[in-house]
């Protein structure tokens, strides 16, 4: 027997306005906005509803059903040519975000010590940048997630050969130890580029979160097909890193009482100089 779900909380409708800006108003230093485009998508509680919805939707049956065909003996001799390029793909994905990490990083040191240098990204899309892969991957997946799910990877559970139990994605009561299949980390980091799309110059802003939401994908589908994790665990990587974007998102640019300026994270980081040069200049010289 089905039992009710309830969301409580607030249903907002958070709406954006995307535009180009290339003159200021005569009488005040404000941006003119022109072609504006309205966005509306659900926030709050709204959007808990919506992923519970999916998360309901989704038939617990299909993940085995999805692991098994994967494993079968026919699909595992057609993907057998392939599996020295899903390692290839694998070692280029780490590399691959890692070098949105780095650049991210460079940018706010680069702000810190030359702030009037230029720059590949601004300081707040680098502040995106670092706290999405911190928070998705790094936190909330690996740290959380995986440590703590339970959940047996596919080879591992008894209807596919293994010898362990296989659990929904919502029952954190598996037999897995550590590092287990809920969720993909690799499809976690492939999904974190999300956040370099959402702030992409306007014109090509939804090609690339089209293209990142299509990596993360198919980077998830190659471990799949590898047998390291279920439909699932793709899935919910890709949902718990998009929220975590859209929340960081909102939190910088959008939403009134948190967003910041460009100034306001190059003030944060002249304070920061400033601090730095102050204990250099006090620590103790040494004695010749």
């Amino acid at each position: 027997m089905s039992r009710p779900l309830v969301v409580v909380g607030d249903a907002l409708l958070d709406v954006d306005l995307v535009g180009s800006a290339s003159r200021l108003t005569p009488d005040a230093p404000v941006p003119v906005v022109e072609d504006v485009e309205r966005r509306e998508r659900p926030g709050g509680a709204a959007l808990a509803a919506v992923i519970a919805a999916i998360a309901v939707w989704i038939d617990p049956a299909l993940d085995l059903q999805i692991a098994a065909w994967l494993q079968s003996p026919a699909v595992k001799v057609t993907l057998a040519p392939l599996n020295p390029w899903f390692d290839t793909v694998r070692d280029g994905n780490v590399a691959f975000t890692a070098v949105f990490v780095v650049v991210a990083a460079g940018t706010l040191v680069i702000k810190l010590i030359a702030p009037h240098r230029r720059t590949l990204m601004t300081a707040r899309a680098a502040l995106l940048i670092l706290a999405t892969f911190a928070l998705a991957p790094g936190l909330l997946v690996n740290g959380i997630l995986k440590a703590h799910s339970n959940r047996p990877r596919p080879a591992a559970v008894v209807e596919l050969g293994g010898t362990q139990r296989f659990v929904q994605w919502w029952d954190f009561r598996g037999e897995c130890d550590g590092n287990c299949s809920f969720v993909s980390g690799e499809a976690s980091g492939a999904y974190a580029l999300l956040a370099p799309a959402v702030v992409a110059p306007a014109p090509w802003r939804s090609l690339a979160i089209g293209a990142a939401v299509i990596y993360g994908t198919a980077i998830g589908v190659m471990r799949m097909a590898v047998g390291g994790h279920f439909a699932t665990d793709i899935v919910f990587a890709g949902v718990f890193t998009a929220l975590i974007v859209w929340l960081l998102h909102g939190c910088i640019y959008r939403w009134t009482r948190t967003r910041l300026t460009e100034d306001d994270v190059e003030a944060f980081l002249a304070r920061g100089r400033l601090k730095i040069k102050a204990a250099l200049g006090s620590a103790p010289s040494r004695e010749r």
